[in-house]
């Protein structure tokens, strides 16, 4: 890219600056993830730092340029950017303040408070928290840290594909999740200047498309509640934009069941927790398995703050969708031992029952009809078959009850 704002010097700068004061995550092959993909998989574990993200490293490269006698930070994040930049300001002494929207979860809040920022609820919209972090930069003096649209930012961001490189040198293509922009710029960088040729595949979720509307000039909406928040943005930045327009090779868009599928992968193949917009890369694998079949493929694994609850809302949903968990709709004759017939059937072919809802009232069956909702854990999705053929073979009427 000419002119371009970050250089592999650059980089490589940042990668002496920080040494030490940033884990060096270990870049690992998967076997299992290869053969599921077709593509040889490795993967950069981010999701080790201390703060469980890749944006310390940008964090700190930016820190450890400020001018001597910096008053102080802000920034404006609900995320991982805020996260990363009140540890390192901490741990260097420079006070950093966190402008977060109201409805930011209390324990993203607490977090950041943890990490000795102090936090500042403003607004209902990242936009709003925006406005006032550059309020309160001009009133205070103190220096605002953007989360991406930064030189300094994307240097440090790009820190990572050097280390993938050192760890795996046959990587022949980086797909790499994309929100504002400053990771996948800084690793495009990398590639274009390394010894041997490097795609570079950006990955956005289907309902936050903004860099694919920038470099493709669409205008599909970015809107709805999606698994991965930390790439949900609507705006992303102008220096990131050029770079990207100008490094990157194509950027695909995943569905919500793509990254849901990834996340419980993760969980189960690698044993590790990885949030939504962590597992954005390997979703774009699974979503698009001709573009990536036979490359040597570096995912970063960029963060792993997922709340447990939606976490395990995750894990369970990829259960019913693989079979092996069920709730099935069956419908009964209110007599004595109805239930307990029925249950023979599950018994007979050696299936657990989890919970089971009788529904008598509110249903349009007659006054003696009655509907049971049965929730139950089969070996897979063959099995689950076999006992729903059993329930209609015993005469009874019966309904799995599938996901959206």
């Amino acid at each position: 890219m000419s002119n371009s704002p970050v250089t592999i010097d650059d980089i490589r700068a940042a990668h002496a600056r920080i040494n030490g004061a940033v884990v060096r995550t270990p870049t690992l092959y998967s076997r299992t993830l290869s053969d599921v993909t077709g593509a040889q998989v490795w993967l950069k574990f981010e999701n080790h730092q201390f703060t469980a993200a890749y944006k310390e490293r940008g964090a700190l490269n930016t820190l450890l340029q400020l001018p001597a006698g910096t008053k102080g930070v802000i920034a404006a994040s609900a995320g991982n950017h805020a996260q990363g930049l009140a540890y390192h300001a901490h741990r260097l002494g420079i006070p950093a303040t966190i402008v977060m929207p109201r409805n930011t979860p209390i324990v993203k809040v607490t977090q950041t408070e943890g990490h000795g920022a102090t936090v500042v609820l403003h607004g209902e919209t990242f936009d709003d928290a925006h406005a006032r972090a550059k309020q309160l930069e001009a009133e205070q003096g103190l220096t605002f840290v953007h989360p991406f649209d930064d030189p300094r930012i994307i240097a440090g961001q790009g820190t990572a594909a050097l280390e993938m490189l050192e760890d795996a040198p046959d990587i022949d293509m980086f797909v790499t999740p994309i929100g504002g922009g400053g990771l996948i710029s800084g690793m495009a960088t990398v590639a274009r200047a390394w010894s041997h040729p490097i795609g570079v595949v950006g990955v956005e979720a289907e309902l936050y498309p903004s860099m694919y509307n920038r470099v493709k000039h669409t205008q599909y909406p970015c809107a709805g509640e999606t698994l991965a928040e930390g790439i949900a943005v609507k705006e992303p930045g102008a220096i990131t934009s050029a770079m990207v327009r100008e490094l990157v090779d194509e950027i695909v868009l995943v569905s919500e069941r793509s990254l849901e599928k990834a996340v419980s992968l993760l969980v189960q193949i690698e044993k590790t927790v990885v949030e939504g917009a962590g597992a954005a890369g390997l979703a774009a694998l699974l979503q698009h398995p001709e573009r990536f079949a036979g490359r040597t493929v570096g995912l970063v694994l960029c963060g792993g703050n997922i709340d447990t609850r939606l976490l395990a809302n995750v894990l369970l949903r990829d259960l019913a969708r693989s079979g092996r968990l069920a709730r099935l709709k069956i419908r009964l004759q209110d007599q004595p031992g109805a239930l307990f017939k029925l249950a023979g059937v599950f018994d007979a072919e050696r299936v657990n029952i989890m919970e089971v809802y009788h529904q008598r009232i509110f249903t349009s069956l007659p006054a003696k009809g009655l509907i049971t909702e049965i929730e139950c854990e089969t070996r897979d999705r063959a099995h689950l078959d076999r006992l729903i053929a059993a329930i209609g073979a015993a005469g009874y009427e019966v309904q799995l009850m599938e996901l959206g």
